[in-house]
């Protein structure tokens, strides 16, 4: 009886000995699945940093203006999305860091005619200006 007895108990400790050596390597894996997680939150919060949203000044006078700049900007690689607030002649422009920089996008607006804070506007494209989109043109109409 003793030997059927040790047989019984043979496979039942090793099945215990399995389940406390598993346990472990289960921690293991859960530890590698939250490691994994957490580095793919990181690497989403990198891909938010891409993006820059501005607000530029600009010399525009109106609605003409605000079609202009805004069309220029939004056929720029890497310009996500271009407003311009006549009242205000202030551009909102968000856009891809990787693509483009900050003085690529002031100069993308200074070649279509307008000045963007300190870059000023290329003369050629400015002369080529409506009256109206001139500097202080709707005050000269």
């Amino acid at each position: 009886m003793n030997s059927i007895e040790n047989c019984r108990k043979a496979p039942n400790h090793r099945i215990a000995e399995g389940i406390k050596l598993a346990m472990p390597s289960n921690f293991k894996f859960l530890l590698l699945f939250f490691m994994l997680l957490m580095h793919c939150g990181v690497q989403a919060q990198e891909k938010e940093q891409k993006y820059q949203t501005v607000v530029i000044l600009t010399s525009s006078e109106c609605g003409d203006c605000k079609e202009r700049i805004e069309g220029a900007l939004n056929y720029t690689k890497g310009v996500v999305f271009a407003e311009l607030d006549v009242a205000t002649k202030q551009v909102t422009v968000k856009f891809s860091t990787k693509k483009i920089t900050l003085q690529q996008v002031k100069e993308a607006i200074a070649a279509v005619g307008y000045d963007a804070d300190e870059v000023k506007a290329v003369p050629a494209a400015q002369k080529k200006l409506p009256t109206c989109c001139q500097p202080n043109g709707m005050k000269k109409m």
